[in-house]
């Protein structure tokens, strides 16, 4: 009976030894080693390790990046206009023996240290903009300046902010009137302003247009009396030519073809017995 006794108290022994000679590291922790409470070493490869028993200690961290999602704060902008917001932060432990003495080993602190730091910081930037910037135009510019500055103070407790962004920002019901109000009469200054300078480009264009078009039309005419002038020249050469060559045919046939122009089946005359063209039409000129 004493033999299984002592059986049972060295196997427990052993049991308790190896728990205390060996530590497993998770993929996705990190963990470092006290001696005394004094700091070892770090670390984060995936496996079974080992330490010294009773003296060394392993402190498991992690290495994810880790999300705190802080509750909705009321915060005052430029215009002393209360603002409901909510915000998340993105982070994760660089420094893992840093993080352990000044925080310690528990995540939640960490995240209510860094939830400080964030409403702090955005309690400043949001204090130098106007509501309808917060909420459409410089949110941006305004989650960046306060994750670079908070992420300053991050550092000393060996944490990396990745990033600080707003889930939601609300307004006070007196307030959304107001606000959406001048929010449409800002868009609508900015449509006028559109509209006006495309009424203005259009104008311009039309000048353009119609100016180019004077002068397509001026020398256009120019080519056309020019032209015109040329082939009267050609004419009164080929007339004249003509005329040199057969005087009584020429002027008949130019009495002819004024003959034609001036009469047609309607035509009444009134006509001297004595007039060639009574002659002619009457016969009497070819006996």
């Amino acid at each position: 009976m004493r033999n299984t006794v002592i059986l049972i108290a060295v196997g427990i022994f052993i049991l308790i030894m190896l728990f205390q000679c060996f530590y497993t590291v998770d993929e996705k922790e990190q963990v470092i080693i006290l001696q005394m409470g004094e700091y070892k070493k770090t670390v984060d490869s995936p496996g079974i390790h080992t330490k010294l028993p009773f003296v060394q200690t392993a402190k498991s961290l992690d290495k994810r990046v880790l999300k705190s999602d802080a509750p909705p704060t009321s915060y005052l902008t430029g215009e002393k206009k209360n603002l409901e917001v909510d915000h998340i932060t993105r982070w994760r432990i660089v420094d893992p023996v840093t993080f352990y003495k000044s925080i310690g080993s528990d995540e939640s602190q960490a995240s209510n240290r860094l939830n400080a730091i964030v409403v702090s910081e955005l309690r400043d930037e949001l204090a130098s903009y106007d509501l309808v910037d917060i909420i459409s135009t410089q949110r941006e510019i305004i989650m960046n300046d306060v994750t670079e500055r908070a992420a300053a103070k991050a550092i000393d407790f060996g944490i990396e902010i990745i990033d600080v962004r707003i889930k939601r920002a609300d307004l006070p019901e007196e307030l959304q009137g107001n606000v959406f109000a001048r929010m449409m009469a800002e868009r609508q200054r900015e449509a006028k302003k559109y509209r006006a300078e495309g009424e203005e480009q259009a104008l311009q264009t039309k000048a353009e247009a119609d100016l180019e078009a004077i002068v397509i039309l001026a020398e256009a005419y120019k080519i056309e009396q020019s032209l015109k002038g040329e082939g009267d020249a050609q004419a009164t050469a080929i007339y004249a030519a003509a005329y040199s060559q057969a005087p009584q045919f020429y002027s008949l046939l130019r009495t002819l073809e004024t003959y034609t122009s001036i009469m047609d089946s309607k035509t009444t005359l009134v006509l001297s017995t004595e007039s060639d063209l009574f002659k002619y039409l009457s016969g009497s000129e070819m006996e």
